[in-house]
């Protein structure tokens, strides 16, 4: 197991170097919900332009970068629910690591490091939603501080797309959480 640290790459979703860990993301969602309406689960993938997750559209993009290949990413864009304040929360998608590099705490970096650029630029909250058959998604965001939007203990099958929140801490202009 490396002893350091994957480097941050901001970037976009169509870089090379991500195209082989959203392919094992595309994999595992077809595999975990088959087909609905005869379409392929990994078709949620494309609903977004990769311009959603640029900066220029108030989005990031970022990869763990280790030995020259991506080994977790995810995402962050303007949240669509937020039309009249747009600059005070975005959506977290995509949040993967690739399965040779689970259990490593790969995913918690992803999440702080999206949580600190949305610090970086005034957010002020994060929404970001899950799959009913991704149970290790949930204990990641509510171990984060993520309170569901839906009931722990009913079905999740019925809700299907699982909802969380969590407002973010100020941050002033040198970086710093004001006390």
């Amino acid at each position: 197991m490396p002893t350091t640290s994957p480097n941050i790459l901001y970037t976009s979703p169509t870089d090379p170097l991500a195209l082989p860990l959203v392919a094992e993301l595309s994999r595992e969602y077809d595999e975990r919900y088959g087909l609905n309406d005869g379409i392929p689960s990994s078709a949620e993938l494309s609903r977004y332009p990769a311009r959603r997750f640029q900066p220029i559209d108030g989005g990031a993009f970022l990869l763990l970068v280790e030995n020259g290949r991506a080994v977790a990413g995810g995402a962050f864009m303007r949240a669509e629910d937020n039309d009249a304040c747009p600059d005070t929360a975005v959506e977290v998608k995509r949040v993967w690591t690739h399965s040779a590099h689970r259990r490593r705490g790969l995913a918690r970096q992803v999440m702080a490091e999206l949580e600190a650029e949305a610090g970086r630029r005034g957010i002020r909250s994060i929404v970001l939603t899950t799959g009913a058959r991704q149970p290790e998604a949930v204990a990641l965001y509510r171990s984060l501080g993520y309170e569901p939007q839906f009931d722990l203990d009913g079905d999740w099958e019925a809700v299907g797309y699982l909802e969380f929140r969590k407002a973010l801490d100020a941050v002033d202009e040198s970086g710093e959480t004001p006390l």
